[in-house]
Parts: C-alpha cells; structure tokens; sequence
C-alpha cells in the first residue's frame, strides 16, 4: 500500500480543513471507526460537519478538551460549539491529560525536574507537538471508555488550536502505553 503524508511546512490552525479532508478520506478507505480528535470546540465541530453521514453509519467521533485545570492558563472550551457537535452525534471528554499535566506536572511545578512520562511527551514533540497531542487525546478516550483498546484509530492534535498532525494508530490504554503502534502519521508539520 502507498498513500503520501501532507507535511505542512509550519504549524498551526490554518491546516485544520486539509487535516480533516485526509482524515475523511483514510476513514472511508480503511473503513476506520474511530476519530478522536483534541479539541476546544472548533475542529471537533468542524469535523462532526464534515463526517455527518459517516457518525450517522457508526463512526465513534471523541473530542478531548484542554482539562478543567487548564482552563484558567488557556482558556475555556467552546460550550455552544460542543454541544453542537454533539447534537451531530459527537462524544466529549474532558480529563486530565495522560502525558503532561497531570499530577507529575505539580510535582515538577513544586520541586523541579522532568517525570519519566513527560520525557515520552517530549520524545513525541520532536515529530510534532501535534503528534504528543494525537497520541494524548487517544490514551484519554481508550481510558475513559470512549473508545476500544486494540482498534484502529485516528488521532488528531495539533500546535495551538485547530490541528496540523493526524496519527493512524492502534488505541491503547495509558496502562499498556508501550503496545501502541502508530501505523501511519497522515499529517504533520515540519
């Protein structure tokens, strides 16, 4: 099998629709079921626009939003966004995020130093923050139950808001972190 990665030559928002042009196309290719996407309103409802005929065949469409905790520093979700996005079938999670800002994050707030978690989120950034991101909101919805362990996943993050990166995956818990394997990156920045 061929299929070309898009390789944005910078990060940022403005890639969002690419992004989830691919992600469309990949999921009616590969007969994914699962999208799980970062999220503080926009690109989730964006995409439960786009994949409308597609949640209503049995796509899982998750969005993770920035934790509770967070708000403060970057920001509240988009409510009405969120809700709209779910009246189109979409599933919302907010939790704390697995590989950075969780209680080790306090820890380091406190002490200093750098956890063993976070040495693999910043292991991901070096393909892209939107890589850490993807694989992040994807061990959310595995652990909150909003998406099967050991399935095919898209997972999308990006560098601030909106999205530039899209990982095919197998889903996996935070507890077997080290089975995940990404299949394929679809997108990413440079």
């Amino acid at each position: 099998m061929e299929r070309s990665t898009l390789v944005f030559s910078e990060g940022g928002p403005q890639h969002l629709d690419l992004v989830l042009d691919k992600c469309s196309r990949v999921i009616r290719e590969e007969g994914i079921n699962h999208l799980v996407v970062a999220t503080g309103g926009e690109t989730l409802l964006r995409a439960a626009r786009l994949l409308r005929s597609d949640i209503a065949g049995g796509l899982n469409l998750v969005g993770v939003t920035l934790q509770a905790g967070t708000w403060v520093e970057y920001g509240e979700p988009n409510w009405d966004k969120l809700a709209e996005a779910k009246n189109l079938g979409a599933q919302v999670l907010t939790c704390t995020h697995s590989l950075m800002g969780n209680v080790e994050s306090a820890i380091v707030r406190k002490f200093g130093g750098v956890p063993p978690v976070e040495l693999i989120a910043y292991t991901l950034y070096a393909f892209s923050q939107g890589t850490k991101v993807a694989v992040e909101v994807m061990l959310s919805a595995v652990d909150a139950g909003m998406l099967p362990s050991g399935v095919p996943v898209i997972g999308v993050g990006g560098t601030g808001e909106g999205a530039d990166t899209a990982l095919l995956m197998r889903a996996v818990s935070t507890v077997d972190f080290f089975d995940l394997k990404i299949h394929e990156i679809l997108c990413k920045p440079r």
